[in-house]
């Protein structure tokens, strides 16, 4: 069998990476794509046997990338650029359509098992848990785009036969994430000893999974075909921003000091939802009971 990561030296590419080197036998082919060779040089995968590295960039995309990218039987999709600035207009005048045409493309080479990475911001400003059966409402740049090539997607299904699952991904920390991101920050300044960390308020309500339990569920999601659309990648369970601080600095045994109220609260978000994981909860549980016959993992 044939894996095809696209974004592998992403944050969460990365990580996906990893899992597949650690948890798939040796003779499952791991195809990596990613735009910078020297960049795939840094990670321990990049001289494991199972893996391919391509260098390769959506845009060189024609009628011949199915075969150009080895003819993959699943293809996992993370690549997307311009993040983590979600209102940039670029998501919606370039990303959608640089995308779309690069899975058109190898879809009609002979891709029949696509797994793509949507984002919880489709569902626009809705409170309380968040159901894949619920209307999209987007706001920013960013959800749009998303939200659109979804729809694209699901059009383009119509006349070619494949199986989508598109993965809308809540919140997730941990290493080689963006220095933009919470807890990140939140790293810096402990490691420059800072005495004071500025944040908002903490009081929204988010829904966090830790990137290599995240990776594990994206993996699992893609190598199966009971549940397929729409599904949500989560914990399932809300913790406010600023538990989640307090507990990352109990963790670290830090001394630091929370400035809460510093920043305002985004206007893109609203202040509690997290991910009903029913539907990931199914698939865990289908692994859980037929994995044994999944040749492809140790």
């Amino acid at each position: 069998m044939k894996v095809l990561v696209v974004g592998s030296t992403g944050f969460i590419g990365s990580h996906i990476m990893e899992y597949l080197c650690r948890n798939t036998k040796n003779d499952i082919n791991i195809i990596a794509t990613t735009r910078n060779i020297e960049k795939a040089k840094k990670f321990t995968w990049f001289n494991d046997k199972k893996v391919n590295i391509i260098e390769f960039d959506i845009l060189q995309t024609n009628s011949d990338v199915y075969d150009r990218l080895k003819r993959p039987d699943i293809m996992i999709h993370l690549a997307w650029d311009g993040l983590p600035d979600y209102k940039n207009i670029n998501h919606i005048e370039r990303n959608i359509y640089e995308n779309y045409f690069f899975i058109r493309d190898i879809i009609h080479g002979g891709l029949k098992d696509l797994t793509f990475i949507g984002t919880c911001f489709e569902y626009g400003i809705k409170n309380g848990p968040l159901s894949e059966d619920m209307e999209t409402a987007p706001i920013t740049p960013y959800a749009v785009a998303k939200d659109s090539l979804r729809r694209f997607l699901q059009e383009l299904q119509k006349i070619n036969n494949f199986d989508l699952k598109w993965l809308r991904l809540f919140y997730m920390y941990g290493n080689r994430q963006s220095p933009k991101s919470l807890l990140s920050q939140l790293d810096t300044a402990i490691q420059n000893n800072e005495k004071v960390f500025k944040m908002s308020g903490g009081e929204q309500l988010r829904d966090y999974l830790p990137v290599e339990k995240l990776s594990e569920y994206i993996v699992k999601i893609s190598f199966q075909n009971k549940i397929t659309g729409i599904i949500n990648c989560c914990s399932g369970k809300p913790i406010s921003i600023r538990n989640l601080v307090e507990n990352y600095i109990k963790e670290k045994n830090a001394d630091i000091k929370l400035n809460f109220g510093y920043y305002p609260y985004p206007d893109y978000e609203p202040m509690a939802f997290w991910g009903d994981d029913s539907k990931l909860r199914n698939i865990l549980t289908f692994w859980d009971k037929e994995c044994s016959n999944y040749a492809v993992f140790k």
